[in-house]
């Protein structure tokens, strides 16, 4: 029997049912937010898996075409593998579930969403989310606590709750809040350069409505919920945790006083390879066991060393940066490039401006769209010492790299000041922590590289927490263990004026607004500090492009002139792009852009384009051809397809008997337009095209206008 829950949302109202649709899951929920669905549902496997040593959660997110009443493209005429919307809406759902999973759950658990229906205003990734805490909270699966999710827009200093898709367009904050009833664990979002305090408050508003939603998913709990499995929980014998404790403690101490992570890394496979073999024979057949209390031995220490002690792991202050260094324009073949580095983590980074061609399209449940900034991540191997397969970007190099396209897209100029596009990639060279905020780093060192005229350099920082009882440490960028060991992983971009992204994700419980209005000063300070370093290098774009990049032009034509440019079934558009090699795209408003691998292609398809569309002006000289001769003149055409009569009377300054001693058909001859009457007709003049006054005559005139105008 199939039951329902309704609550008002931001002036719409939100619903979340149960029991109507699969009812063979060990969970499930439908939310529908004006013509939105997603049917969201949960599965846990019956066995413990073995041969894992974390959460096996897995969580998939499909948009299905027919939700939008479309058809997929292509061959095949069905969807295929995710899209990059789909992935990253996927983490969104994982994020803030994972930590509210007990400690040492083992078995398998499945999360789908399947978006049923999308209409143009409400995007499912923010019902989704709460469908996947719904189907859960409703299963037989241990979770701590539902969690409720929104989005927060702000357009005119007010602060909006799920805005529509036009309103995030238009504002000026997309952010997604997710928590608990006792706190925030999860963030995501881009700003424009909004301030840390308004930040704050968007996290605040959007946490009240959290509530709100979680009170409506206990409701539906209450009326349709199932009681909960019992569930074998992974767990270390505590004579095995002492034991193990006792053996390696010291050489645990010895590990975490390495700052170098290789050295520290090659140590402690040193100590577990000891620790194994001396506890092999003790504990035959508990090597995973063994493992967890090494692991759990470390986590306390390090934990331990940064609540109590004054000094990191690696030596640092709680508030101290490590050594940062940059370096542009070192790859000669390409348009922008740089490298930054900070501590272990380096990110080489690189810009490819290209023209409207190589815009990427968007086949969304939205709408078709073109985008002309792209951001890739890229995560190799040996940057963290490692040999993997090289395959295709997984989720999280897809994350990384939105995370860092969300950060730098606010400062980019214009269209119509800057018609390029832009491809950033980073590759990652060395990782240990922030690579993400590093890739933000060095994307704004390559941009400025470039000639890209950003408004301001851009700077990443990544914060972390330490949290025992009363007790709390906020870590300024945090390092590859203290982000595994750490409470908090909150990632904040902006420039000095204000924040264009942020990204945060808590263990465990959320975080109290004391701690959030601490790590949003000491970042503050921390991406101050970064920019500082960054403009020692270079403070703002280079004047000029590079000469390897395509050469760009916009102009704009008259909307009865389009037609013109374009010519009979395109014949004359293509004439102009075989004579000249330029890339030419015409927009429905007049708009034309014009792109070439160099400038004097640009300059030669612009000064046809304007021959085609210009309109004569009474007064002023042209170079035109004669096309017709007469026995009262000669019709001459000053621009394509507009002509103009020369009267036998204006075709020198003496008498002219016969129009075929003075001028040819299909010779180029000096002409001024003296009338244009009200019908359009153009009434031309040789002869008052002529030096005035100095008794020139006409061919020796023109041959010194063409010289002085070529």
């Amino acid at each position: 029997m199939d039951k329902r829950v309704e609550i008002e949302l931001g002036g719409r109202n939100l619903s979340m049912e149960t029991g109507r649709m699969a009812k063979l899951a060990d969970g499930a929920a439908v939310v529908q937010y004006g013509d939105t669905i997603v049917l969201v549902t949960a599965v846990a496997s019956r066995e413990v898996r073995e041969d894992v040593d974390y959460l096996p959660l897995f969580v998939d997110y499909r948009e299905k075409t027919y939700a939008a009443g479309k058809i997929p493209g292509g061959f095949f005429k069905r969807e295929g593998r995710p899209s990059e919307k789909e992935v990253l809406t996927a983490r969104l759902i994982d994020r803030p579930l994972r930590p509210l999973f007990p400690p040492g759950f083992r078995n398998e658990v499945q999360i789908m969403a399947i978006v049923l229906s999308a209409d143009a205003e409400n995007d499912p990734d923010i019902l989704a989310i709460i469908g996947g805490s719904a189907a859960l909270a409703l299963s037989d699966i241990p979770m701590a606590k539902p969690v409720g999710a929104v989005r927060v827009g702000r357009e005119g200093g007010k602060f909006i709750l799920n805005p529509t898709h036009a309103q995030v367009e238009e504002g000026e904050l997309d952010l997604v809040v997710a928590g608990s009833k006792d706190g925030i664990n999860m963030v995501e979002g881009g700003a424009r350069q909004l301030s840390e305090e308004v930040i704050q408050e968007a996290l605040l508003f959007g946490h009240q409505a959290v509530r709100q939603i979680i009170g409506g998913i206990e409701q539906l709990v209450e009326a349709a919920g199932k009681r909960k499995r019992q569930f074998e929980l992974f767990q270390v014998d505590e004579e095995i945790k002492s034991k193990v404790g006792e053996f390696v403690r010291e050489r645990i101490t010895e590990v975490i006083n390495i700052a170098d992570k290789k050295q520290r890394e090659e140590l402690r496979r040193t100590v577990e390879e000891e620790t194994l073999t001396h506890f092999a024979e003790i504990y035959p057949d508990k090597e995973s066991e063994i493992k967890a209390a090494l692991e759990e031995i470390e986590k306390k220490e390090v934990r331990h060393r940064i609540i109590e002690g004054d000094k990191r792991v690696d030596g640092r202050t709680r508030s101290e940066i490590r050594p940062i260094s940059c370096q542009v324009g070192m790859l000669p073949r390409t348009h922008g490039s740089a490298i930054f580095s900070r501590g272990q983590t380096q990110s080489l980074v690189v810009i490819t401006l290209g023209t409207a061609h190589d815009e990427q399209i968007l086949d969304q449940l939205t709408g078709e769209s073109s985008k002309a900034f792209m951001l890739h991540y890229n995560f190799p191997p040996f940057s963290v010492g490692e040999i993997k397969p090289v395959r295709g970007p997984g989720r999280r190099e897809i994350g990384h790299g939105a995370l860092a396209e969300r950060a730098l897209r606010p400062l980019l100029p214009s269209n119509d000041k800057f018609p390029y596009t832009i491809r950033i990639v980073s590759d990652i060279l060395e990782s240990n922590g922030s690579s993400s905020m590093a890739t933000v780093c060095g994307g704004s060192l390559s941009l400025m590289d470039a000639g890209v005229p950003i408004k301001a350099p851009v700077a990443g920082i990544a914060m972390g927490l330490v949290r025992e009882g009363e007790k709390a440490v906020v870590l300024t960028d945090i390092a590859g263990l203290e982000d595994y060991f750490g409470d908090m992983d909150l990632k904040i971009s902006g420039t000095r004026d204000g924040i264009t992204a942020i990204q945060m994700d808590i263990k465990g419980e959320g975080v109290t607004p004391e701690i959030l209005k601490e790590a949003f000063g000491e970042a503050k300070t921390a991406r101050l500090t970064i920019l500082d370093k960054m403009e020692e290098v270079i403070r703002e774009p280079r004047p000029q492009i590079s000469p390897l990049a395509p050469h760009i032009i916009v102009t704009r034509v008259p909307l009865d002139k389009v037609g013109t440019v374009i010519g009979p079934g395109g014949k004359t558009i293509r004439g102009i792009i075989e004579k000249t090699g330029a890339e030419i795209d015409i927009e429905d408003d007049g708009e034309i852009t014009i792109s070439a691998p160099d400038e004097e292609g640009v300059q030669k398809a612009l000064k046809i384009i304007e021959s085609l569309t210009a309109e004569a002006e009474i007064g002023k000289i042209y170079l035109g051809k004669v096309k017709k001769i007469t026995d009262f003149g000669a019709f001459v055409e000053i621009f394509p397809g507009q002509e103009g009569l020369v009267h036998i009377s204006q075709l020198a300054d003496y008498h002219v008997k016969r129009v075929e001693d003075e001028v040819k058909v299909g010779e180029e001859i000096l002409v001024k337009v003296i009338d244009i009457d009200p019908q359009g007709k153009i009434r031309l003049s040789r002869k008052a095209a002529t030096l005035k006054g100095t008794g020139t005559r006409e061919k020796r005139y023109e041959k010194k206008w063409r010289r002085l105008n070529e």
